[in-house]
């Protein structure tokens, strides 16, 4: 492939998007995947391909380049060799995009602890992380930053000891600088109540013998919270763990990932897809190239 332009290389990152996959799974094709192709001139990309599934894996295959790699490329990294390798979808659980207080958790990952990674890829600055760095260990007892080889050397002096530093590799491997500390007795319970759903706090209180009041659905929010807060750490971010677990399970997706190219996995993970659509996805996937260049 030719070199590309700044906003090309953005366009092929968002093949990968949560309105690709989620138009793929419900109506069998995506339009967004098509515009993305004709406006950033794109199409090139497919003159050789013959089906869509090999259009996601060559441009997975040109968001592994050194200077192109996006952020998505270290989530599929993280899947692969963490979730899918070290761990796996009947004991843990994966968080994507998940919200704490004004920051986003590129990625995390629940097993016996949670741990998450934020992703700063060769293309990103460092201007946000010490506030995002903040942030999550009021939620996880393990944090972690994942970064291209550029950023090492103000990692090491930008965030605190406690936080673990890894990096992603010229192949693609994931190399461990230093481990993060496990501290769960440092993070918020009420951080960690306003970042899950209101359902999933009146589980953990359950779990843990607390009283749900029964109240009017207006008042519940707040007698939730009040006694939410009084948990102490250890707690909360354990009741966590484990209600998380079973509420963000992953494990009905397993067959389907054993149908989809590697360049898509990651991606329909962090992806709410019914059972009922998998086949829509697959067809997608495997439809003639040609075909998909009209989907818009």
């Amino acid at each position: 492939m030719t070199k590309l332009e700044e906003s090309q290389i953005s366009a092929i990152s968002r093949f990968f998007s949560t309105t690709v996959i989620q138009e793929m799974a419900r109506r069998g094709k995506s339009p967004l995947l098509a515009r993305l192709l004709k406006e950033f001139r794109l199409t090139e990309m497919v003159s050789e391909l013959e089906i869509v599934r090999e259009l996601f894996e060559r441009a997975f295959s040109f968001l592994k380049r050194k200077n192109c790699r996006h952020e998505y490329i270290y989530k599929a990294a993280l899947t692969q060799k963490l979730l899918l390798g070290v761990h796996n979808l009947q004991t843990s659980a994966m968080l994507s995009e998940f919200r704490v207080g004004n920051s986003k958790a590129d990625y995390a990952i629940l097993n016996g602890t949670a741990a998450v990674y934020e992703i700063k890829s060769e293309r990103d600055t460092l201007s946000r992380l010490e506030r995002q760095i903040a942030s999550y260990r009021k939620v996880f007892a393990k944090v972690n930053v994942i970064a291209g080889e550029n950023h090492v050397k103000t990692l090491f002096d930008l965030v605190p000891k406690e936080v673990g530093i890894l990096i992603l590799s010229d192949r693609h491997q994931i190399s461990t600088l230093r481990e993060a500390k496990n501290v769960p007795e440092r993070t918020c319970p009420a951080t960690i109540f306003e970042s899950i759903q209101l359902k999933e706090a009146k589980f953990i209180l359950e779990d843990l013998g607390v009283e749900i009041p029964n109240v009017p659905n207006t008042q519940l929010y707040g007698e939730l919270r009040s006694r939410f807060i009084r948990l102490n750490a250890y707690d909360a971010h354990f009741g966590m763990v484990k209600t998380l677990k079973r509420t963000r399970n992953l494990i009905s997706l397993k067959t389907l990932l054993n149908d989809l190219p590697l360049s898509l996995q990651a991606a329909t993970l962090s992806t709410s897809i019914r059972k009922q659509d998998y086949g829509r996805l697959l067809t997608a996937i495997n439809s003639p190239i040609q075909d998909a260049v009209m989907w818009a």
